[in-house]
């Protein structure tokens, strides 16, 4: 059977619809990204693992490995997708386009993308020739809970020397990102008639005392800690999203607000939640039990490799750029569990990720094929 050459393999992974969403109207299986990855693994003689996840029925992993033993190369990568807004969007979501020297399409470097050019590279290397493993993991969720990173980390037999996770960098190598916490403060008043406010407890005034303290906590985190490395050296706190009450002559009963925090490496997220309960600690006593924090969904720890280890200093030299930090985050301090050096490098921006018209720069794809190959061939060859 002969191979699919590239364009089409990336048609085929944008064509099947794996959309990763907390609304579950939004949610979709990733099934057949991963059956379309199992199947050229296999082709080209890789043993396939397919594994539905323990914590998102209907999502699904794909380790698949050429060679036998522990060591040699992971290419890492997530098949599903974020959601996208239709009115948005000028061109078909799951249609890989090219127009204007670009190739248009959902997933089409955030992150689907990269399996195309993984097999890309796979097709012109004769295989036979292997000297150290070579892996491909493909996860589920990453969009949403990382589920299918953090199953992943507990493997006991996945044992690479390295991995390499192709989220978009235009193949700069990420050797540290910050982590990521999403909480909801969520205030808890007595509701009443706006012409006796005594007779309620106005939650939208408790907020007021809650944001003023997060303004605070805000700017310790950027006085105490720094790490020279990111564009934005300190911890970042986001005040995201506020609603509260119902209606001008009511006393506002419940009031919530969504907070975004981006720790560095080095703070440990019980750390973190730690000062955000102190936070709220003076005000919970003089209102008791009114404030409560909760997590929108598990914290991503950040993530710090060596800048000096062999990955490093050959993604540096292959790509002719040097290792960089990232304020977003990604699957690595995850799959750095696994006791591998980690890094992130894959092609397209990271500008574009999670944008309408989601699109990769056409004058990429050469040189990004070139470096994809050496990468195998220096790490397994």
């Amino acid at each position: 059977m002969a191979q699919p050459n590239f364009l089409q393999m990336y048609q085929d992974l944008i064509a099947s619809p794996s959309i990763s969403a907390t609304a579950e109207h939004l949610n979709l299986s990733n099934r057949g990204v991963i059956d379309q990855l199992a199947t050229w693994a296999q082709s080209l003689g890789f043993e396939c693992e397919i594994t539905e996840l323990e914590l998102a029925p209907g999502k699904f992993n794909l380790i698949a490995k050429l060679g036998q033993g522990e060591g040699g190369l992971m290419l890492a990568g997530h098949t599903d997708t974020v959601p996208f807004d239709e009115s948005r969007w000028s061109l078909d979501p799951f249609k890989l386009t090219l127009k204007d020297d670009k190739l248009f399409g959902l997933g089409s470097i955030d992150m689907k993308g990269f399996f195309a050019f993984i097999f890309d590279a796979l097709q012109s290397m004769d295989l036979t020739k292997i000297k150290q493993p070579l892996i491909i993991l493909a996860t589920a969720d990453e969009e949403t809970t990382m589920a299918g990173a953090q199953q992943v980390s507990q493997h006991p037999n996945l044992k690479p020397s390295r991995c390499i996770i192709g989220e978009p960098t235009d193949m700069a190598p990420v050797f540290m990102h910050k982590g990521h916490m999403s909480s909801v403060i969520r205030v808890i008043g007595k509701a009443g008639h706006s012409s006796d406010p005594d007779a309620g407890l106005n939650a939208i005034e408790i907020m007021h005392l809650v944001t003023a303290n997060l303004l605070k906590l805000k700017q310790h985190l950027k006085n105490n800690y720094s790490i020279g490395h990111f564009a934005v050296p300190y911890p970042t706190l986001n005040l995201g999203h506020i609603h509260g009450g119902d209606n001008a002559n009511r006393i506002c009963g419940c009031c919530e607000l969504h907070i975004d925090i981006r720790p560095l490496p080095g703070i440990s997220i019980p750390e973190l939640q730690a000062l955000l309960l102190n936070a709220i600690k003076d005000i919970n006593e003089k209102y008791p039990n009114a404030v409560d924090v909760i997590d929108l969904h598990d914290p991503i720890p950040a993530f710090t490799g060596s800048i000096d280890n062999s990955l490093v200093k050959l993604a540096e030299k292959i790509s002719g750029q040097p290792a960089q930090a990232v304020n977003y985050c990604t699957e690595a301090p995850f799959i750095q569990m696994l006791g591998c050096e980690t890094i992130v490098m894959g092609p397209g921006s990271i500008r574009q990720a999670h944008q309408p018209d989601e699109y990769l720069a056409v004058e990429k794809i050469k040189p990004t094929q070139a470096m994809i190959k050496e990468l195998i061939l220096q790490s397994c060859f």
